[in-house]
């Protein structure tokens, strides 16, 4: 039977050996996250950089917005991708997996939910891209005839010949418009 003073000793030196191995094993996945997570903050900052000025040479100057908007995007798909293998890199693969997984479908619930939103962002980003349809201009839509106003990323704005303003989705409106004096809209 061992005596108290022998059995701390065999504790110690039992953990010493495990908290060693353990180290030992730690280490390489430590430097290597550190490296990844050095070289994927560079890449990812150059690609987003590459991305912001493609999206600005697209979209003029006071539709600076969406090209935001999409390099935001991109920027976190990239960041998340960087993640899950970050993970993977210091042995936790199977909730990088899992994460992933669960993500997919949060995404897929947060965009059924939003459907009409994105739809009025899609909507808005193909107004804001027509040269047929600007402030200023005469239209007619599905519901009312009035001037357009303003043109956003979710709606647009019209004044009516009485002078009311009218807030319609960018859906739409974008289904069906005519320019009034121009057939072909």
């Amino acid at each position: 039977m061992q005596t108290p003073v022998e059995f701390a000793v065999d504790l110690a030196t039992e953990t010493g050996n495990e908290l060693g191995a353990a180290l030992s094993d730690a280490i390489p996945k430590l430097v290597m996250a550190i490296v990844f997570v050095s070289v994927a903050y560079v890449a990812i900052r150059v690609v987003l950089s590459i991305v912001r000025r493609f999206f600005r040479s697209i979209y003029p100057s006071e539709q600076d917005l969406i090209a935001q908007l999409w390099t935001t995007i991109i920027g976190v798909f990239l960041w998340f991708g960087a993640a899950l293998v970050l993970l993977n890199i210091v042995g936790l693969g199977a909730i990088a997996a899992s994460l992933g997984t669960a993500t997919g479908f949060l995404a897929l619930g947060v965009s059924y939910a939003l459907s009409s939103m994105i739809e009025d962002a899609v909507a808005g980003v193909y107004l804001l891209r027509d040269p047929d349809f600007n402030p200023g201009d005469r239209v007619t839509t599905q519901s009312m005839t009035g001037t357009v106003r303003a043109i956003e990323l979710r709606k647009s704005r019209f004044e009516l010949d009485d002078g009311d303003t009218v807030v319609l989705a960018n859906r739409e409106v974008e289904k069906r418009w005519t320019k009034e004096g121009d057939a072909a809209a």
